[in-house]
Parts: structure tokens; sequence; C-alpha cells
């Protein structure tokens, strides 16, 4: 049995095998390249074996002869091992695919010396070349493969010079037409065999990285679209975590203090128990009555509709709480004879007054929850111009608080997010004389009076 050792090794040895940074070629893609190289031997050795009947049996008259070397000739022999190497080091080009493709191009230089009368098949080395042309422009940055392409390039054109040289005899009439024309003849070949190739591939990656590119941008907006919506999610549960924890906060509170109290009072005081369980069903009713109202705005098929609380229904919340605590509201309305009278809380905005509602019976919750039996006072200041005060301010507790609930510090915290999001102000603490207050301070909107614009100068209209 193998040891251990060995086989941790052998992931690193073919990783160095493959080169650095590249990683081991998998089953398929060995395969692959097999195919590859044996489908050029093929094609190349298929066109050396069909080309010259097809050209005999359709001869053109007015161009030249061909001369094609007889099969299995010396020339033939030479140029088919040619094309056999040419296939054969093509299996190396997922390794090293620059140096494939000088090795490729190379090859038709030494058939070119050894056979240079396989002139008229001796294009057919120039298929090895195309494909490594490709393989390697599909696998290595251009920045990369130039030194390659270039000394591809001119091993073409140094291949193509030496057999049209031999074979046609440019270079005994003179030197220099001979050498122009073996250079011309090859840079042809060269353009064909390297250039070609290489801008078919340019323009393959460039539409696929364009692809890439729009798949990117789709995903980075399919991202942001969830991203956007995650974020109005998460809002609307923190809207939903606040709504419902005020409305459970402000009745259930009540509802736990009173039972506490009937629990003690229904074998002393049999009449005040009974009505301490008709306050418990009133404030029950209510809280599912609140409920059923949250429930109607998050369903967008519900008809239901809900009226928004306002500073003027801190009123009735007050007149309700009074069953569970001893609760005193003072108003102080704007009556002068600069403004006249107006109605409580104008020039607020609706949202503004609904987080004074919601304000007013965390505070009342709170009070009954940790200073039971203490005197609270609400009070509403409108007399101000540019704002209205509410105030929420409880004694110290006459009886043993209850304790806090396991989710305590919620109430402060949709305190301080509701005034926030109305850009008023909220300053909570303790008293000196041991009890708490609460203050929430609403500005008032713009909103122009008849005496003002009567008594003003006169506008243009």
């Amino acid at each position: 049995m193998a040891s251990a050792e060995p086989r941790a090794q052998r992931p690193e040895v073919e990783a160095r095998g493959a080169g650095p940074g590249r990683r081991p070629a998998t089953a398929r893609e060995r395969r692959t390249d097999v195919l590859v190289a044996l489908g050029t031997f093929v094609v190349g050795l298929g066109l050396m074996l069909g080309l010259p009947p097809l050209d005999a049996a359709d001869p053109d008259p007015s161009g030249p002869v061909s001369h094609y070397p007889a099969v299995a000739g010396t020339a033939w022999t030479v140029l088919s091992i040619g094309l056999l190497a040419q296939s054969a080091v093509l299996l190396a080009a997922r390794r090293a695919p620059r140096a494939t493709l000088v090795v490729v191009a190379a090859i038709p230089v030494l058939v070119a010396v050894l056979a240079p009368r396989a002139y008229d098949l001796f294009g057919l080395t120039v298929l090895p070349v195309v494909v490594a042309v490709v393989l390697a422009a599909l696998r290595v940055p251009l920045a990369r493969l130039w030194p390659a392409l270039t000394g591809a390039s001119a091993l073409v054109v140094v291949g193509s010079a030496v057999v049209w040289a031999a074979t046609t005899g440019g270079f005994r009439a003179s030197f220099m037409q001979g050498l122009t024309g073996s250079i011309g003849q090859g840079v042809l070949q060269a353009v064909g065999a390297v250039g070609l190739p290489l801008l078919v591939c340019l323009v393959v990656l460039s539409r696929r990285e364009v692809r890439a590119a729009r798949t990117a941008e789709a995903s980075a907006v399919d991202r942001e679209q969830d991203a956007l919506v995650d974020a109005a999610v998460s809002r609307e549960r923190a809207a939903m975590a606040r709504e419902l924890h005020d409305i459970a906060a402000h009745h259930l509170s009540g509802i736990a203090l009173m039972s506490a109290v009937i629990d003690r009072q229904i074998d002393t005081e049999p009449e005040r128990a009974h009505e301490g369980v008709r306050q418990v069903r009133e404030q029950s009713t209510a809280v599912l009555e609140d409920l059923r109202r949250l429930v109607g705005l998050l369903r967008d098929d519900s008809p239901t509709g809900r009226a928004v609380e306002t500073i003027a229904g801190v009123v009735d919340l007050v007149e309700r709480s009074r069953f569970r605590t001893d609760v005193h509201l003072v108003v102080r309305p704007a009556d002068d004879a600069d403004r006249g009278s107006r109605p409580l809380g104008d020039g607020v905005g609706p949202l503004a007054q609904l987080a004074a509602y919601r304000t007013v019976q965390e505070a009342l919750a709170n009070a009954a929850l940790h200073a039971p039996g203490a005197r609270c006072t609400v009070t509403i200041d409108d007399r101000a111009a540019d704002h209205l005060e509410v105030r929420v301010a409880n004694g110290p507790s006459s009886v043993p608080a209850m304790g806090s609930t396991p989710a305590g510090g919620n109430g402060l915290r949709g305190m301080r997010e509701r005034a926030e999001l109305v850009g008023a102000g909220l300053q909570v603490g303790p008293t000196d004389d041991g009890g708490w207050t609460v203050v929430l301070t609403l500005g008032r909107e713009a909103h122009p009076t008849s005496d003002t614009v009567a008594d003003g100068p006169a506008v243009a209209r």
C-alpha cells in the first residue's frame, strides 16, 4: 500500500509540472488537447492526399502548373513528418502556449531546408501555426504574447522565403530582387498565418468581455435592487415593531397592573374587583382593536380605514389611562389678542402629531409599569408661535414596582427614533423628587395668518 506521504506530495508535484500559477489539466481538458492536435494532423494529411487529385481533375490551363511531390516520396515524407511534429507540439499549448507557438512556427523552417521541392504543399504547414496562434491568444493576454507573435511571424517569413527562393531561383538574377521577392512572399504568408487569426481572436475576446461586463452590470443592478428591497423591508419591520411595542406596552402593562390589584381585592373587596375585571375587559378590547387597525394597514386588500392619532387624541388617551393610574391633563391653548384662538396642534404636521401621541402613550405605560400609584401629569403647551411642547411627568412610586420587562429600553429607543424622524426635540430623565419626566418639543410649519398679511406690507400679485 502506498504511504500517505507520497500521496500528499503528488498534488504539489503536479502543480509544479503545470507551471507557476497554473492548475493541473483535467481529464476533459487533456482529451480536448488531444482532439485538437489529432484533428490538425488529420486535416493537414487529408489535404496533402486530396489536393493533387483535385487539381488534376480540374486543371487550369491559364494558371501556373503545379508540381506536387510524389506520395511517400522524400519531400512528401518530410512534409508529413513536419505536420506530425507540429501537431504533437500542440499538445503542450495549454501549459506553455507561447513556447508552443514559436516551436510550431520553427518546424516549417526545417522542412523548407530539408524538402524545398514540397513547395506546392508547403502552405499546409501554416495550418498548425494558425491553431497555435488561436490557442495562445485565447489563453495569454496580448501584452505578454506579442514577443511570441513577433518570433512566430519572423519564422514564417523565413520558412516561406527559403522555399520560394529555392524553388523559383529568385536569387540567380539579382540578390536584391530575390531578397525582396522572398521577403514579400513570406510577409504575405505571415499575415495569413498569424495576423488574421489573431485579429479574429481579438474580436471574439472583445465580444466575450462585453458579454461578461453586461452580465456583471446586470448582477450589480440586481444586487442593488435586492439591497434596496432589504433596506425597505428593514425600515418597515422597524416601524411595525415600534407600533406593536407602543400598542402592547400601553394596554398590556395596564392589564397586568389591574390583574395584580384584582388578585388582592377579590376576597376583601369583591365590588372593586368586579370593577377591575370590567376595566381589564375594556383594555383587552382596546388592544385587540388597535391590533386589528394595524393589520388593516398592512393588508393591501383590507377596506378598513384608520384614523391617525393627533394631539387632540391625547385627551381620550389620558381619559382611558385613568382606569389604571392617577393621570391629570393640563392643556394650555393659544388664546391671546395678537394671534387669536386656533385649533390644538395647529401647524404641526400629521406625522409629528402621531409621534407626540405615541410618546405620551409610551410615557404613560412606563409610568404605570415603573411607578405604580404615582401621580402623573400630561401637559400640552400650545401657546408658543413656533413650537408645541408635550410634557409627561410622574412622581415617585407609592407602591413597589413590578420590575422591567425582558425587552426593557425599547420604549425610550422608540421615542428617540420617532423624534428624530420628525425633527423634534426629546428630553427624558429623572426628577429631583425621584420621579420621571418626558418632554417632546415639536416645531410648527410656516403658515402666515390673515392678520399678518393684513398688517404687513403689500405684496404684488
